[in-house]
């Protein structure tokens, strides 16, 4: 093995640990939805303004990050966009205890400001570390681990912030001054202990990307790179791919547990040994005592695991087949999957949409790739337009939870079907007519 290719698999460990990491905390942020919604008695849109917040960082902060990392470097920009990760998740401490939506939604843009910085860098680095053939199967395995933290994070989520039940405004009203104020106490540290844990994390792994060393790549920055770039039909196309992608993706996953406790499925759960035994494990306790969003909410790793063993299988599928043609597939089959949901009810329903996850894995970097490829030095600026699309996650869950809120949960998943539709016109593009 040459020293190059030994550098480069060095930075690939090192790149991939971070997309653990970002996978677990964004959907970690998906378990505080139902808990802020019962706390601040908001309403489904009113909840997804928490991904607003969380994903409006993308669209924001993306180019800048571009900006930013071609002055100070891929290294550098990494140690900052972890130390601002750290500051964002230090933030919930005070928003818990002094219960101020404001202060929440502060934390949650501060946090996805670090990721942005963070995704900028990352997905294109990671595309470059070896043969561009190769590209879409390289990202999807860093992905993979990605998925392994958003597989991890729900479970997380249901043991630690979910689980003890919440009181209505009501109900705190009633409580005496000393029961208030231990009722107050008990439910920010239900918060605040995961988000410490993490932050502790995240400042060590900062500690230690001051000291790896990373292969320069990248470096040259070309002149008039953003307005070639709006030229290239097929970056144009995968970055609205990519704002489609994440909007359904995260509307799925951020309504999950609103989903299932509309259709009454705790009680399937509780009357079911089988998936009593299921969640009971997850949460590893009796479901008697436990809140019935954790109930279903421990079924929640089921959808963002399904895409860590989709990434796994796609990465190998993404070498030996053509990985537009995998893309549309994969579209398909979340179609698919959506629909018969939609027509059903009771465990049919839930298991369908779970198995949504699985079709999920491969979109994101496969959609990347192929917007990026052959872009050579307008890599780096293609990826900071691309990452600013993630703003569909801050624009379609809000817009689905005000079709929920008016329509119900079964036909706003209409919208979740266009941008799925979407994905797959895409894919068939790039094969059929060689957009490019």
């Amino acid at each position: 093995m040459s020293s190059n290719q030994k550098s480069y698999r060095t930075a690939f460990i090192f790149l991939t640990s971070l997309f653990f990491l970002w996978g677990f905390i964004t959907v970690l942020v998906d378990s505080l939805i139902p808990r802020l919604k019962e706390v601040f008695t908001l309403t489904y849109f009113q909840a997804g303004l928490v991904q607003f917040a969380f994903f409006g960082a993308y669209f924001l902060l993306s180019i800048p990050a571009g900006f930013i990392l071609s002055k100070i470097g891929y290294k550098k920009g990494i140690v900052l966009g972890l130390s601002t990760m750290a500051i964002g998740c230090l933030l919930f401490y005070p928003a818990a205890s002094f219960r101020v939506f404001g202060i929440f939604m502060l934390a949650y843009f501060v946090l996805a400001g670090g990721m942005t910085i963070l995704q900028v860098a990352a997905n294109p680095y990671v595309a470059v570390l070896g043969p561009e053939e190769e590209a879409s199967s390289r990202l999807n395995l860093s992905q993979a681990f990605n998925s392994l933290g958003t597989a991890i994070a729900p479970a997380i989520g249901a043991m630690f912030i979910l689980s003890d039940k919440v009181k209505t405004k009501e109900e705190i009203t009633a409580l005496s001054g000393a029961d208030k104020e231990a009722y107050f106490i008990s439910e920010a540290s239900a918060v605040q202990s995961p988000f410490l844990g993490i932050a502790s994390f995240v400042i060590l792994l900062a500690i230690i990307f001051v000291f790896v060393k990373l292969p320069k790549l990248m470096e040259k920055v070309p002149e008039g790179g953003y307005k070639k770039l709006m030229k290239k039909k097929s970056l144009v196309m995968g970055a609205i791919g990519i704002f489609v992608y994440v909007g359904a993706e995260v509307a799925i996953g951020s309504y999950l547990v609103s989903y299932f406790l509309d259709m009454n499925l705790f009680e399937v759960i509780k009357n079911n040994e089988f998936m009593r035994s299921i969640s009971e494990g997850i949460l590893g306790s009796d479901l008697t005592n436990i809140d019935n969003k954790a109930i279903v909410g421990a079924f929640v790793t089921f959808y963002w695991s399904g895409a860590m063993v989709g990434r796994f299988i796609g990465a190998y599928l993404t070498k030996i087949i053509s990985p537009s043609k995998v893309l549309s597939a994969f579209a398909i089959g979340a179609v698919t999957l959506i629909v018969i949901s939609m027509n059903t009810s009771g465990l049919v329903a839930m298991w369908s949409i779970l198995a949504v996850g699985l079709f999920n894995s491969i979109m994101f970097p496969t959609i990347f790739t192929l917007a990026i490829d052959g872009l050579d030095d307008l890599k780096p600026q293609a990826s900071g337009l691309l990452c600013t699309m993630i703003v569909g996650g801050a624009v379609i869950p809000p817009l689905y939870g005000l079709l929920t809120d008016n329509i119900g949960f079964k036909f706003a998943f209409i919208l979740v079907l266009l941008c799925y539709g979407y994905i797959w016109y895409y894919g068939y593009s790039k094969r059929k007519l060689n957009i490019g």
